[in-house]
C-alpha cells in the first residue's frame, strides 16, 4: 500500500485515475518502477524534488500526478547525479537547464600512450559499506599499479586493506583511490605526496563532522536520512569550492 498522493487515506499504486493517458504513470507508480534502481526512492522524495521546481508532472482534475515518460526519465537523471555525481539540488537543477545532464558518468583522464579515455563514478557517502571486495592482485590487474605503489599507500594510511583468512582485501573505492593514484604517479607524483590530499580529506571531513554530528547521531531514521542528505550536499559544495580554489591558485601558475 502507498501513500495516497493528495494526503489523504492510503491507496494501491496500480490504481490509476480513469483519465490517466495510457502512457503516463501516477506518482505510486513511478516510484515503484524506479525502485528496483534507486532504494531510497520514496513519494515523499518525489514531491520534495516537485517542490524545488525540478519536476513539473501534469495533474488530472483530481489532483492526481501523472508522469510522463519524459518526467520519469528527468527524475532518473535527478536521482543518479544526486547519487553517482554528488550534485546539490542547485547544481542539477543548472545542469538539467543546458542540457548537460544526459551524461551520467564522468570521463577520468589518461595518458594517451596508455588507452582510450576512461569513465568512472563518484561514490556516495549514503552507499551500503559492504559491496563488493578486491583483492591485491585483482587490484593490480584492474588498476595495472605497481604493488610497491600500493604498498606505500597503505603505509601513509591513504587505503587501509581488510585483512580476511590470511588475503587482504580492498573495497571498491579503495581501488578507485589505487587507480587514480597511479594516474599522478605517472607524472611522477609519489605515495608520500599524497599526504597533502589525504589530510586536506580528514580535515573537511572533520568539519562536516561537526555541523551535522547531532543529527547523524540520532535514532530517528528520518532526522538522521535527512543528515545525510546533507551531509551529502556540503560534501558537494565543498568539492566544488576546492575545484574553485585549485583552478584560481593554478591559473597563476600558469601565466
Amino acid at each position: 500500500m502507498v501513500e495516497d498522493e493528495r494526503g489523504g487515506a492510503p491507496a494501491a499504486p496500480e490504481h490509476e485515475p480513469a483519465d490517466a493517458p495510457r502512457k503516463a504513470m501516477t506518482i505510486g507508480a513511478v516510484c515503484k518502477a524506479l525502485e528496483p534502481e534507486f532504494a531510497d526512492i520514496s513519494i515523499s522524495k518525489i514531491r520534495y524534488l516537485e517542490d524545488q521546481k525540478l519536476l513539473t508532472p501534469r495533474r488530472t482534475p483530481g489532483g492526481y500526478r501523472l508522469y510522463s515518460a519524459g518526467d520519469v526519465q528527468r527524475l532518473r537523471t535527478i536521482l543518479r547525479l544526486q547519487r553517482d555525481e554528488f550534485l546539490p539540488l542547485r547544481v542539477i537543477r543548472q545542469e538539467l537547464a543546458s542540457g548537460r545532464a544526459g551524461e551520467n558518468e564522468v570521463a577520468a583522464p589518461s595518458a594517451p600512450e596508455h588507452g582510450p579515455r576512461r569513465t568512472t563514478r563518484r561514490y556516495s557517502v549514503a552507499e551500503p559499506s559492504g559491496g563488493a571486495l578486491y583483492s591485491l592482485e585483482d587490484v593490480i590487474e584492474e588498476t595495472r599499479a605497481d604493488s610497491r605503489l600500493i604498498a606505500e599507500l597503505e603505509d601513509y594510511g591513504v587505503i587501509k586493506g581488510e585483512p580476511r583468512a590470511g588475503t587482504k582485501y580492498f573495497d571498491e573505492t579503495e581501488r578507485e583511490i589505487v587507480r587514480a593514484v597511479t594516474e599522478l604517479a605517472r607524472y611522477g607524483v609519489a605515495g608520500r605526496n599524497l599526504r597533502v590530499f589525504k589530510t586536506s580529506a580528514e580535515r573537511e571531513s572533520a568539519l562536516l563532522q561537526q555541523i551535522l554530528a547531532p543529527s547523524l547521531r540520532s535514532r530517528n531514521p528520518e532526522r538522521r536520512k535527512e543528515a545525510i542528505e546533507t551531509l551529502e550536499n556540503l560534501a558537494a559544495v565543498a568539492s566544488h569550492l576546492k575545484h574553485l580554489l585549485l583552478v584560481r591558485d593554478l591559473r597563476r601558475i600558469a601565466k
